[in-house]
């Protein structure tokens, strides 16, 4: 296989290979991640790295590779972490899987969240593929599925494999993010009994049940959770994201769903909410997804390499924290130091005109290049 003649090259290849998470509404025929997985396996195979697939969803393989390392000692392992997942590309103001390059930036979805963060890594893998050998870090690179709904990739990797350190890739605008909120995520189930339109009565609403919930949440947990508060990222907030019920308007819904999304904070009792729902709501059913808040200690030393090489290289790289979560937070709940980083800005993902700048991307592929170069044991 060939690889790319430049780094945005390879981000427009990675953007043309549809890999929307099937989850929800995709806007497109081609779902999931096994096709990227796929390219990105062959690109790491001609760099030397021995390849693996994991499967961590039926069709949807988390793409491993492990580079060769010399030296009679076991070294620590490096472990960079991008997704290989994109969100849907319903309602996009542009081709969704063009790559196309104008105005200085790479266009498409994922192009920011997070194909730049993973063409910049691999980009400079592949500058410094000759070093990587005789770094004194075992290095990584996963692929990883399912990041924007369950983080199953993440969850499944961390599980079975030892790692030191993990650099997660994403949109930070290159600052190292250290600590973000955790997520908890309610799917809530109202049944009824169905009836025929023309006779309500009959039956037993399942919408109108879950409407008497809903106004609980806003008017009574809503303010509750409010009072979680983080001194540097804010306090806890909840969204009702999705709710669906019924099949027809002259059928009473025996069914109702809904699906809050929960952002917590630091010491944040996760389950006073669900708790409180049980107890009030006794018939409701639920299911809980959790993820924890990342809180990686800012003193470790791969932390602060990161922070010298974005000042050596004028790029303003920071310490920082975020309202949002991503996969780092699995590697942090199964005890492995991570953070989040890559080029461009959090406030580009998703958007229905997704882009990248071209500078941000060549600096970003910089800067990884360096930091494996620099890298201490």
């Amino acid at each position: 296989m060939t690889w790319p003649v430049s780094v945005v090259a390879l981000l427009q290849d990675l953007i043309r290979i549809p890999s929307v998470n099937p989850e929800g509404d995709p806007g497109c025929k081609e779902t999931g991640e096994s096709l990227i997985a796929s390219y990105v396996g062959d690109l790491l195979e001609e760099l030397g790295a021995s390849v693996t697939f994991q499967e961590a969803l039926p069709g949807r393989p988390n793409v491993l590779a492990r580079f060769p390392s010399s030296g009679d000692i076991q070294k620590h392992r490096l472990l960079f972490a991008p997704h290989l997942d994109t969100v849907s590309v319903s309602g996009m103001t542009i081709p969704p899987f063009g790559g196309e390059v104008y105005e200085g930036c790479v266009w498409g979805r994922g192009a920011t969240d997070t194909k730049g963060s993973m063409a910049a890594m691999l980009w400079a893998l592949y500058q410094a593929r000759e070093r990587i050998p005789h770094l004194p870090w075992e290095i990584w690179f996963a692929g990883l599925v399912d990041e924007e709904t369950y983080q199953a990739g993440s969850r499944k990797l961390a599980a079975e494999t030892r790692f030191d350190f993990v650099v997660v890739g994403e949109p930070t605008s290159m600052h190292v993010v250290h600590r973000t909120k955790g997520s908890l995520r309610l799917t809530l189930r109202t049944r009824g009994r169905a009836a025929h339109g023309s006779s309500p009565e009959v039956g037993e609403n399942a919408i109108f049940k879950m409407l008497d919930v809903l106004h609980w949440v806003r008017e009574v947990a809503t303010p509750q959770l409010h009072q979680n508060v983080s001194p540097d990222l804010g306090s806890s907030s909840i969204n009702v994201g999705i709710i669906q019920g019924g099949v027809r308007h002259n059928i009473v819904p025996d069914l109702c769903e809904a699906v809050l999304d929960i952002r917590t904070v630091l010491g944040q009792n996760v389950g006073a909410l669900k708790e409180s729902l049980h107890r009030i709501y006794p018939d409701l059913e639920i299911e809980t997804r959790v993820a924890p808040p990342l809180d990686t200690r800012p003193d470790h030393p791969l932390i602060q390499k990161l922070l010298t090489i974005g000042s050596q290289l004028s790029m303003g790289s920071q310490l920082a924290t975020a309202p949002w979560f991503c996969d780092a937070t699995s590697f942090s709940a199964a005890g492995i130091p991570a953070i989040a980083i890559g080029p461009g800005s959090i406030a580009q993902a998703h958007t229905t005109n997704e882009f990248l700048k071209i500078s941000d991307l060549e600096q970003g592929g910089l800067f990884f290049e360096s930091f494996l170069n620099n890298l201490v044991g």
